[in-house]
């Protein structure tokens, strides 16, 4: 079995949790592949050091270590490739990982087919820049706009299937998929979906309204975008917490489900309630721990 190592230098523990899964896996006879800028990092390893992208095209698994962000950064690649993902949390919450750092004996199950596949939703966003196509966004979580460097609120028109939504004066809106229910979309006052209920979830950032609900549509619907005071509020739109984009004048965002999926691996038997709840537990502990 080709395993593809995807680390995120950046959490505290990354470097020893990539060791510990580097020597757990070796010792199981796995063959590993590591993004080439880790090289330096990893110079004991035993490893094929490939870009990322030639790495999933040729591994049967990735591994993502770090947090919920660098699962999502692994998602985008593995998407491509049609490739499942075990996250290792390496970071805080981690909702999407499969394993914690002390649960490495379990990776044991990957040779032993002993796992499920969990298939995640996907959104394609769409920039449109005066009706030409601008450029094509896979996200996992979410698909944002939000006023820029300018404190004016925005003003944005949403459509639902070529019929309206609302006109939101408001910080901005996030366009989430059940998995990214549980991220910036909760934040901002957004239900908690089960993945396993497709859809699209509309929540307004601070919203100067007293429609300040999220809305939940169905999966196959198609949201355009449209900020009206481009020139006032200087708008940007993100997917999944990349660079933001600057939004001109005629510019629009249509967000529809992708047909590529993320498929994530599970090895333990929790469901997605039981994740949840011991998530929260932790979060809270840890705040305790700071104060």
């Amino acid at each position: 079995m080709r395993i593809h190592i995807h680390t995120n230098m950046t959490r505290k523990h990354a470097y020893e949790v990539t060791c510990d899964v580097y020597n757990e896996l070796t010792s199981l006879g796995a063959e590993i592949s590591i993004s080439s800028e880790l090289k330096e990092h990893f110079q004991g390893f035993d490893a094929d050091f490939l870009d990322e992208d030639t790495a999933v095209s040729l591994c049967d698994i990735i591994i993502a270590i770090g947090g919920d962000g660098t699962i999502m950064h692994a998602a985008h690649f593995a998407a491509q490739h049609d490739k499942p993902i075990l996250g290792i949390n390496g970071g805080r919450l981690g909702f999407l990982a499969g394993l914690e750092k002390q649960e490495l004996k379990l990776l044991k199950e990957l040779f032993s087919g002993n796992y499920t596949t969990d298939k995640r939703m996907m959104l394609k966003v769409t920039h449109y820049s005066d009706e030409q196509k601008a450029g094509e966004y896979l996200c996992l979580n979410d698909c944002i706009i939000a006023r820029g460097a300018s404190l004016r609120l925005s003003e944005i028109e949403a459509t639902y299937n070529k019929g309206k939504i609302n006109n939101f004066i408001a910080d901005g809106l996030i366009v989430a998929t059940p998995t990214g229910s549980t991220a910036y979309s909760l934040s901002a006052g957004g239900p908690v979906v089960d993945p396993a209920i497709e859809s699209l979830i509309l929540t307004p950032i601070c919203t100067h309204s007293l429609f300040t609900r999220s809305m939940i549509f169905e999966a196959d619907s198609v949201i355009r975008l449209r900020v009206t005071n481009n020139e006032v509020s200087q708008p940007i739109f993100s997917c999944d917490g990349n660079i933001g984009i600057r939004l001109g004048e005629n510019d629009y965002l249509e967000v529809q489900r992708a047909r590529k999926v993320t498929k994530l691996i599970k090895i333990k038997s929790d469901s997605f309630a039981d994740i949840f709840s011991q998530k929260l537990i932790e979060r809270y502990s840890d705040v305790k721990e700071e104060n």
